[in-house]
């Protein structure tokens, strides 16, 4: 049994903010994998019906083409897919789960690029023994393809509610009229960048005057860039009034009831130290 297995990835950052993810399980992943299967074996029978053709040439060549097409169908499935959404495949979205770097850095297409093409090793000899075995004596419960990528499979980040009153002093939000648009925009914002965004409100007094209102505009642009709030909602607030805004409004008790799956429990963006915490 392997002695440094966690439940967790802490990431913590220099500012004094931790992001911890859930990492999943093997029965979760396993899930998750068999979904993935059967949409891959689905989209190859399909195929090999079309290299059926070939046969009538040689059935030699049909099943080359069939073998060839599965495993480029395999790769490209995860490839693709966890590109587009974010380090998630269709039986990851089922089951919750996200591909992430070790790190909390973005997840770059060399990374998944590379865990997909080592997925072939990690499931010899069969049902992803090697995968499975690696996995099971890594801390952080990574295949080969894992390792070699740096990075991790984890469930879907939470919210938990750090101490705002240091650097966000609670007033009257004017963000906080329009609670569906709140409710979307927690939904929406990733924890990568809330976290950016209240190490950046903790440490305000640290960034020159001109630096310290790109830095909040840049932040603010993000969000705006999310869920657009009504004219009147906005008006008199500056930039960095408007990230303060920001993150009163993700951390409502009242958003976080109005949004779907989401709590103040599990995967979650601790903060500490700069806020206090």
């Amino acid at each position: 049994m392997s002695a440094v297995a966690s439940s967790a990835l802490r990431i913590a950052t220099p500012e004094g903010v931790v992001f911890s993810h859930k990492l999943a399980t093997p029965t979760s992943r396993c899930l998750a994998w068999a979904v993935d299967a059967t949409a891959i074996t689905g989209v190859s029978f399909f195929l090999s019906r079309l290299c059926a053709v070939a046969g009538f040439f040689s059935v030699d060549i049909a099943n080359f083409l069939t073998t060839v097409l599965y495993f480029v169908v395999s790769v490209a499935y995860g490839m693709i897919l966890e590109w587009r959404w974010r380090g998630q495949t269709l039986g990851k979205r089922l089951f919750g789960l996200r591909v992430i770097d070790v790190q909390g850095l973005r997840l770059q297409f060399p990374q998944i690029a590379l865990r997909n093409l080592l997925r072939p090793i990690d499931s010899l000899p069969i049902l992803y023994l090697v995968g499975g075995i690696t996995a099971f004596w890594t801390r952080s419960g990574q295949r080969l393809g894992d390792l070699a990528a740096n990075t991790v499979v984890a469930h879907e980040s939470y919210w938990e509610m750090p101490d705002l009153e240091p650097i966000a002093p609670a007033k009257y939000n004017s963000l906080l009229a329009y609670p569906h648009l709140a409710a979307r925009l927690r939904r929406l914002a990733s924890p990568e960048a809330v976290g950016y965004a209240l190490r950046a409100v903790a440490q305000r007094d640290r960034y020159s005057g001109s630096g310290r209102v790109d830095l909040f505009r840049e932040i603010a642009e993000y969000f705006q860039s999310l869920v657009r709030f009504p004219a009147e909602a906005l008006e008199g607030l500056s930039d960095e009034q408007f990230v303060r805004a920001v993150l009163r409004a993700i951390y409502n008790p009242s958003v976080s009831a109005a949004t779907p799956g989401v709590g103040t429990h599990g995967p979650a963006i601790i903060v500490r130290g700069v806020l206090g915490g």
